[in-house]
């Protein structure tokens, strides 16, 4: 059992609204990614609790949104699944271009991406990020890590991933192994 977990994606970013891969680089929030880390906030603003984020760029606009003036700690098991070749290219041209990495479930070519971090790798650091938590733990963090996290705290296989909403400006909270999301 970890302690209360409320974990939320940083905001849309330029990149997220034309469907370019960002891994581990950055693009910067966009107004409406403002507007959901502004709405997260709000959403936390009665919490006390340890504060953490993904140190890469869109991450960070996040939580100086979100967590304002009280502070935060970066930690780089955090940061997103690194997708390799695929980093800056374009979703739509990959799927058309290299069909044969998205055959399967829709989550599934994150984990054979040429060149990328695969799910056992990315479990294995979200895993140990979780087993340092000494308190509750309000997290910045991005897509494919935020279900990582759940998965492991919520105690489901990784063939469930896929299974897990993630939005942009809305609190994912896991609580004694229960999943509920904040709007």
């Amino acid at each position: 059992m970890y302690p209360d977990l409320y974990m939320m994606r940083h905001g849309q970013t330029e990149w997220n609204l034309v469907g370019r891969m960002q891994g581990r680089l950055d693009s910067p929030l966009t107004q409406l990614g403002i507007s959901q880390a502004t709405r997260q906030s709000e959403l936390i603003s009665e919490l006390t609790a340890t504060r953490f984020s993904s140190p890469q760029g869109r991450a960070i606009q996040t939580a100086e949104i979100v967590f304002a003036e009280r502070g935060y700690t970066t930690d780089s098991r955090l940061c997103e699944i690194d997708t390799g070749e695929f980093t800056g290219r374009m979703i739509e041209e990959l799927r058309q271009n290299r069909p044969e990495f998205f055959e399967g479930s829709p989550l599934d070519w994150y984990d054979r991406t040429p060149g990328g971090e695969n799910f056992a790798q990315l479990s294995a650091r979200c895993q140990s990020f979780l087993n340092d938590l000494t308190g509750p733990a309000l997290i910045v963090t991005h897509g494919i890590t935020l279900r990582m996290l759940r998965i492991l705290a919520l105690g489901l296989p990784h063939s469930r991933l896929e299974e897990l909403p993630v939005e942009q400006g809305v609190v994912h909270v896991v609580r004694k192994a229960v999943h509920e999301v904040w709007r």
